[in-house]
């Protein structure tokens, strides 16, 4: 029976045309690759190589055998590469990243998804705000993320669209929610608006931006807050109103704002979520697998695109 020593040995004595050489060039014994060299020819019934001088030439079946065996080996070790790899895959780190606000969403989900297949691995959550995480990207200090794509650059990367979550009008004040929010009603209110450290990239500053062009003014905020759960608490208090995603809305009013409710924009305003990885990039595993388990938990809970 062929064993993958006897092919090895096979192809180093024929790149090396001695078999002294291939020894060395193995580690072993001259006598060892010999008779490796000999079980191989009468396992296979023929002569693959002829001594001339302190050399061997090979015959033209060595010549045929050849790119088999390489063939084989190539084989072989990739089988190896694939084991080592799940194995580390099984026992290492995972990162991938996520926009800031998707703790509200599936972000614990995403977690135990990740270990009921892969209880040994450890997982990170990288990410405050979609600007941040891209930059982590396009860095190559991340793999892949889902992140919301209004205010990103696609250049260098591949973007992937997953779902969108409609932009709602958050009060206490019934009187606020009794018909869609306008650009006009929009520009004349007062907010209170999360993510003020990414206020400039925020994606959905960027896309109230946008809608209000048409009124020569931009969303006008009494109270800038990091968090979006302390934008609620703000709104259940009725110092301001907010526009937030309905996801997190749907999470966050019945036990930060029991007494608020939420009402479209008009026309409607979606903030879209996509994966987004270097166009570049080989996915490892890890990366691959994130982006599976993150994009059916999100299609579970917002628009599929």
């Amino acid at each position: 029976m062929l064993s993958l020593h006897q092919l090895r040995c096979f192809l180093t004595t024929y790149e090396m045309g001695s078999l002294t050489a291939a020894a060395e060039e193995l580690g072993y014994a001259q006598p060892s690759i010999s008779e490796q060299i000999r079980t191989l020819e009468k396992t296979l019934g023929v002569q693959l190589f002829r001594r001339v001088g302190r050399g061997v030439v090979p015959t033209t079946v060595a010549d045929e055998l050849r790119p088999h065996a390489e063939r084989t080996l190539a084989a072989a070790e990739g089988a190896r590469r694939a084991v080592q790899s799940v194995k580390q895959f099984e026992t290492g780190t995972i990162r991938f990243g996520m926009f800031g606000a998707a703790r509200l969403y599936f972000g614990a989900r995403l977690v135990a998804d990740v270990l009921e297949r892969y209880p040994g691995v450890r997982v990170e959550l990288i990410g405050q705000n979609s600007t941040e995480v891209h930059e982590e990207l396009r860095r190559g200090r991340l793999e892949a993320a889902m992140i919301a794509v209004a205010s990103l650059e696609s250049e260098g990367m591949t973007v992937t669209p997953v779902a969108r979550d409609e932009l709602v009008y958050v009060s206490a004040d019934p009187a606020h929610l009794a018909t869609p929010v306008t650009a006009h009603r929009l520009a004349l209110a007062s907010l209170v608006m999360p993510e003020t450290t990414w206020r400039q990239v925020d994606s959905i500053r960027i896309i109230l931006r946008r809608m209000l062009h048409e009124t020569g003014r931009n969303p006008a905020t009494r109270i800038e807050v990091e968090d979006v759960e302390t934008a609620v608490e703000l709104v259940g208090m009725g110092l301001a109103d907010s526009i937030i995603p309905r996801g997190a809305a749907d999470q966050l009013l019945p036990r930060l704002a029991p007494n608020a409710g939420w009402v479209s924009l008009r026309p409607r305003m979606y903030d879209t979520f996509a994966i987004v990885h270097r166009a570049d990039a080989t996915l490892s595993p890890a990366a691959r697998l994130m982006i599976e388990l993150a994009s059916a938990r999100m299609r579970e809970i917002a628009e599929p695109l």
